[in-house]
């Protein structure tokens, strides 16, 4: 079969994260159909993960190719790029406050960045409730997609944007993640100002992060009121099993916590002891390094479902570069094919620099950072 016009063109995205709708839009613009398939039910099936700093030279380069770019800054927090590094006592070793007018790397919560993005697709572009189980057919096309149900559908091209655990994947590559050895396990604090004004004051208006080497906490607030904190930990997979624990057992999971934090003032240990609500345990995986495969017209992968690495600030900006990427080569391409070639040319190179100076991230998060050295959590690939 040749390849098609990407105009005439049946191109179907596994997933309405930042990377796929932000790949969406940019297609929708340029007059190139397109639809999105997503396992949620709806929009708002499920909480988005926390806050996001999106960068000047992808994730922002991306929206502005969106032409999202001022919604975006009509929307973000500038305030959330104030950082600290604390010391297990809770004293302040490093403070950046950014300047006047900074834009550099302004937060924004994950849920408002996808409802920016959602709202700038047609009408009925995102199918929700379709979970893909497989995509079959041959190199040269069409595929089928194959959804949970006996749904299935055909496509010249399938993007897969669905994440650590992508199912788009398998289609052009054996890897599969592999757990780092590092765990975080998620708190949330609400009502901050009012409810936690001790942590309010020890955090600021951005991300505080404190290490010893072997764990660490790394605190981000969110909008509204609200931050989470990254209790990071070298712990088995199955650490809550192998401590006679289960996952909703909150005060059993805290005692075993302020054992291991023991050395640790009470001050940074109220992100533990405070938090409102239960722990959610957010292990850390990552993609082999480098992660490449053969080119096959018909698919390919942006964002984690590429190159999932190592929470370390770049997952969502890389996702949003990918995705204007290959949006731009499939509207400058004649054929499908000549695109997806095009993209992964640029792609995989620089993924693979990336992941090599990421690769041994997780134990970055753990040590005690040096002098001006600040940490840019961007959450686990999972959220």
């Amino acid at each position: 079969m040749n390849s098609p016009a990407p105009a005439n063109a049946r191109i179907s995205i596994i997933g309405a994260g930042p990377g796929g709708l932000t790949c969406a839009r940019i297609l929708q613009q340029h007059g190139i159909p397109v639809t999105v398939w997503d396992r949620d039910p709806h929009a708002d099936a499920r909480d988005q993960g926390g806050s996001l700093d999106l960068h000047e030279e992808d994730g922002q380069l991306a929206l502005r190719e969106a032409g999202l770019l001022e919604e975006f800054f009509a929307l973000a927090r500038f305030e959330g790029q104030e950082m600290r590094r604390l010391d297990p006592a809770g004293r302040v070793l490093d403070h950046h406050l950014p300047d006047e007018g900074e834009r550099v790397s302004p937060e924004i919560d994950r849920g408002q960045l996808r409802d920016l993005l959602l709202r700038s697709l047609a009408p009925g572009t995102v199918r929700w409730g379709h979970t893909l189980e497989s995509v079959s057919g041959p190199a040269g096309g069409p595929r089928t997609l194959t959804f949970a149900g006996g749904t299935a559908a055909e496509a010249d091209l399938v993007i897969g944007a669905d994440g650590a655990f992508s199912r788009v994947r398998a289609a052009v590559s054996p890897a599969t993640p592999r757990y780092t050895g590092v765990g975080f396990l998620e708190a949330w604090f609400d009502d901050m100002d009012d409810s936690h004004p001790e942590l309010a004051e020890l955090v600021g208006r951005g991300s505080a992060h404190a290490a010893d080497g072997e764990r660490g906490l790394f605190a981000q607030r969110n909008s509204g009121g609200h931050m989470r904190v990254y209790i990071m930990r070298r712990v088995p997979l199955d650490w809550i099993a192998a401590n006679g624990l289960r996952p909703e057992d909150t005060e059993g999971i805290r005692a075993l916590l302020l054992r291991e934090f023991a050395a640790w003032s009470p001050r940074p240990l109220r992100m533990i002891t405070d938090n409102d609500g239960p722990y959610v345990d957010r292990p850390i995986f990552a993609l082999p390094v480098p992660h490449i495969w053969e080119h096959s017209p018909g698919v390919t992968l942006l964002g984690d479902a590429a190159h999932l690495m190592p929470p370390l600030g770049v997952g969502v900006n890389l996702a949003m570069l990918d995705a204007a990427e290959l949006a731009l080569a499939l509207v400058g391409s004649a054929t499908v094919g000549d695109a997806v070639r095009g993209y992964e040319k640029t792609m995989l190179p620089r993924s693979a620099e990336t992941a090599r100076m990421l690769e041994h991230g997780a134990e970055f998060l753990l040590a005690v950072p040096g002098p001006g050295e600040h940490v840019r959590l961007g959450g686990p690939g999972s959220l």
